[in-house]
This record gives structure tokens, sequence and C-alpha cells, in this order.
């Protein structure tokens, strides 16, 4: 078959279209927000995040609501309860260290995880709808669906955009920012809560368990290339809209799910970029001895 032909199949069902302009919306917003949570160190608040969603999706469908909700207001909520949480190093005498911080996560996600469990026995549907909340799925994009990730993508996206600069001051150095009279504490919460949507709508293209397929994956990706903020941003959204793009296609031509199709190829954008790194840092090494030698 033909490209054209290949692109016309593809494109011939409502529900593909559904999935393309979701997928679009979301890999947009997880490759921006996922680059500041990379650099924040955040990975595990965003994997529970994503796992909170898994419970508010069961719960929504148990109630015969529209999944979607369930995911944001789930992942929203879970971002306001980690926010609350003590963190290391906040400014004003508070107390908390990592490793309790992260204890706490995961207690919170473990709880999660219990719970959803919980809402899929007591809705007793077909076992397929929990691997859809789980893993993803290319079929269940509704229009609906679409419409709010379109309205939280922007949303999202324009309240990064205002908060850009105060937050990578505060993510390189907290201090100094709040000495500078950045609000770092207002600043992090309000990232959190970014995190939490972006983590909500990625899991209704990738299931719960997969979201750092486009969260982590892209973000870690473009950090390897780059340590430009600017440029990489725009390779974290173009890496995660690329996999997207790719993960739904191949999906549509083939019996395996998307999740596993996403995450096989951002793990292999991953272990490309980690091979030029490693080339460049060896080119970079030689150079210095050859400079050395020719001083000595």
């Amino acid at each position: 078959m033909s490209p054209t032909s290949l692109l016309e199949d593809l494109f011939a069902y409502p529900f593909m279209v559904n999935a393309f302009q979701a997928g679009t919306i979301v890999a947009v917003a997880a490759g921006a927000i996922g680059w500041f949570m990379v650099q924040r160190r955040q990975s595990f608040a965003g994997h529970t995040l994503a796992v909170i969603g898994f419970p508010g999706a069961a719960a929504a469908t148990w109630l015969g609501s529209n999944p979607a909700v369930g995911y944001f207001v789930a992942c929203i909520g879970g971002a306001l309860i980690i926010a609350a949480l003590p963190h290391a190093g906040h400014i004003g005498g508070e107390t908390g260290g990592v490793g309790e911080e992260s204890a706490v996560i995961g207690t919170v996600q473990a709880f999660a995880l219990a719970a959803g469990f919980l809402f899929v026995s007591l809705y007793q549907g077909f076992l397929s709808g929990l691997n859809n909340l789980l893993f993803g799925t290319i079929t269940g994009v509704t229009t609906s669906q679409v419409q709010m990730l379109a309205v939280a993508g922007i949303a999202s996206l324009t309240l990064l955009a205002v908060i850009a600069r105060p937050l990578l001051f505060a993510t390189i150095d907290p201090a100094v920012a709040a000495s500078r009279g950045i609000p770092v504490r207002a600043v992090s919460g309000a990232f959190l809560v970014l995190l939490g949507v972006a983590a909500a709508g990625t899991s209704q293209v990738t299931g719960s368990l997969l979201v750092f397929a486009l969260l982590v994956a892209p973000a870690a990706t473009a950090v390897r290339l780059t340590a430009r903020p600017d440029l990489g941003i725009a390779l974290s959204v173009a890496i995660a809209l690329m996999v997207t793009w790719a993960g739904e296609a191949i999906a549509y031509f083939s019996p395996y799910p998307i999740g596993f199709w996403v995450t096989s190829i951002a793990f292999a954008a991953f272990l490309a970029a980690s091979a030029v790194s490693a080339l460049r840092e060896r080119r970079g090494r030689r150079r210095q001895r050859r400079t050395k030698e020719a001083v000595a």
C-alpha cells in the first residue's frame, strides 16, 4: 500500500481522528510540563499522580459518569495533597526530609491502586475496561473527551507560560529565588496541579500505568541532548508528538495495545539520545586530552 492509502485508511474512522487529536493535545502538554518535572526531580510524584488517576476513573465508571472527569478530579486532588506535604529544603524552617516525603507519596500511591481495584470490582464490568484504564486504548477516546482535553491543555499551558520563569528560577536555586521575592511554595504547588492535569490527560491515551511514556521519556530524552531550556522544551514536545503519532499509527495496524508501542518507541528514543550523549562526552574528553598534550 502507498503512504497516501495508508493515511486514508488511518483516518477513515472517527475514533482514530479523535485518538490523534487527543494524542496531539496530550503530547504537547506532557512534553512541556514533563521537562520541568524532570528538571525538578519530581518523577516519582508524577508517577503517583498518574496512579491516583486510576481509582478516579474507576470510581467514575462505577458511578456511571465520564471516566475523563474521574481522571482530572483524582489527579488534581492528589496534586493538592502532595503539595501540602513537607518538602526538604523549603524556606521558612519547615521540616521533612526527602525520604519521609517519598514514603508518604508511596503510601498514597499504594492506597490509590487498592481503591482503584475496589471500584473495578464494585463495577463488575468487562475486564477489558480495567485493561483500558491501566494500559490505554485508541478506541475509547470520544469527542467530548477531546474537547475536555483541549480546554485542560490550553489552560495548563497558559498557566505554565505565566509561571515558567519563576518556576525555572525556583528549580535551579529555591533559596535564592525566595530571597528575590518569588513565592517558591506557591509556584511549586501550582506546578504540581499542572502535573496532575498532564497526568490525567496522558492517562487517557497511555493508561495510568504507562504515563511515563509521554510524561518522562520525551523530557528525559531532550535533557540528554541539550541543556538549553527553550530548546529542551521544544525537543521534549517534538519527541512526545513523534512518539504519540507513531504509537497510535502502529497500534491501529497491529493487534497490540497503544501503550506498548508508545512506551517502546519512547524508550528507543531515550536509548538513542543516551548513546549520542555518551559519544559527545567521549569526544569532549579526547579533545581535552589532546589540548593538554599540546600544551605540555
